[in-house]
Formats: C-alpha cells, structure tokens, sequence
C-alpha cells in the first residue's frame, strides 16, 4: 500500500511518464487531499491539465488530514525543517502505515519510519 505524491501525479501528465498512470488504478493506492490542493491550485494550470488531474483524484482514493495526521506533521516539520505539503503528506504516510511514492527522496528519505521510493523508471 503507498501514497502517491503530488510530483508524481504531475509527471504522469507528460508523455514519457504516463506509465505512471498505471498506479492510479491499483486497490493499493491512496493520495493525500493536500496533493488535490497542490497540484489543482496551481496558478499556471490550463484547462486541459485541469481536467486531466481532476480525473485523476477522482480515481484515487484521497485520505484527508486527522487531527493525528496534523499533529504528526507538526512534528515533522520542526524537526526535519519540512514544508508544509510534505509534513502533512510524510505523516499522512506514516500513520496510515503507507510507503511513499515521490520524485523528491532527498527531503523524505531522511525520516525514519517512512518507507520511500521513486516510481520513475
């Protein structure tokens, strides 16, 4: 079971990466709702982008912020100087006992208890 990133949700829209696509439909993947909020408010979408990524949190299962999940990414961010997106979305990981899919190892990897690993071939 793995949480899926938001730059690996936007890599899946380009052509060489739409592989990525495939683990979108898979029963073992969830994606956090601050990925909805990165990803969809991004100020230089174009409509065609947005349809395609409101598509794609269609698909996935969103797991959305606990007061357990803030509290743990309150945490994280003090302690690994994390930004926000990636403090709720480490410790979205971490208590839903999700590994993590993400394009950025070198801010994650640090973190013990959180299993990650890049899905770019």
């Amino acid at each position: 079971m793995f949480l899926i990133d938001s730059n690996v949700i936007i890599d899946s829209y380009l052509f060489q990466y739409e592989y990525l696509r495939e683990l979108f439909i898979q029963e073992s993947t969830f994606v956090s709702e601050i990925s909805r909020v990165e990803v969809l408010g991004y100020h230089k979408l174009i409509e065609k982008e947005n349809l395609y990524f409101k598509e794609v949190f269609y698909i996935i299962p969103r797991i959305h912020p606990s007061l357990q999940i803030f509290d743990a990414a309150i945490e994280l961010r003090k302690k690994y100087k994390l930004k926000l997106g990636d403090s709720i979305i480490a410790a979205t990981a971490i208590v839903h006992g999700l590994s993590l899919y993400t394009r950025n190892l070198k801010d994650f990897e640090k973190i013990p208890g959180l299993t990650c690993s890049n899905p770019v071939k």
